[in-house]
């Protein structure tokens, strides 16, 4: 089951029947995010494979499988700082154990991204999910 603030993406995605209000509502997400500091915008932090500049910086709070995991993140493009707003819904406040059983990209499905990103974004938003994936796998 995905995390409650992924959920109500899902019934937003519901009510809104146009994708150019699916994307508005994306970037809306990434606008309302707060804002990367730049310091935190290092090699360390940038992911490889996307298109644009994306940097994700991990908060791990604990020990363990229970430790519970948050990031940061930021992009130089509205849409993809969006896509991280969408992620951050999915995986903060989760247990590093939740995190490791989450299947992002079915989750992702359900919002029918995977039909209205362009090659190159959908490219990024795996990699994006990747370096989560890889962050929650070896936390230390």
């Amino acid at each position: 089951m995905a995390h409650e603030a992924f959920e109500e993406i899902v019934e937003t995605f519901e009510f809104l029947d146009d994708w150019e209000d699916r994307y508005r509502h994306v970037i809306e997400m990434g606008r309302a995010m707060p804002p990367m500091p730049d310091a935190l915008k290092t090699e360390a932090t940038k992911v490889n494979g996307c298109a644009s500049q994306v940097w994700i910086h991990p908060r791990i709070d604990g020990a363990g499988d229970e430790a519970v995991f948050d990031f940061t993140g930021d992009s130089d493009a509205m849409i993809v700082r969006g896509l991280i707003a969408v992620l951050h819904a999915l995986y903060a406040g989760q247990r590093l154990s939740d995190v490791r059983r989450t299947d992002a990209m079915a989750e992702l499905k359900r919002l029918g991204l995977d039909e209205h990103l362009s090659s190159q974004r959908s490219n990024g938003l795996r990699a994006m999910v990747g370096r989560i994936e890889g962050i929650a796998a070896s936390p230390g």
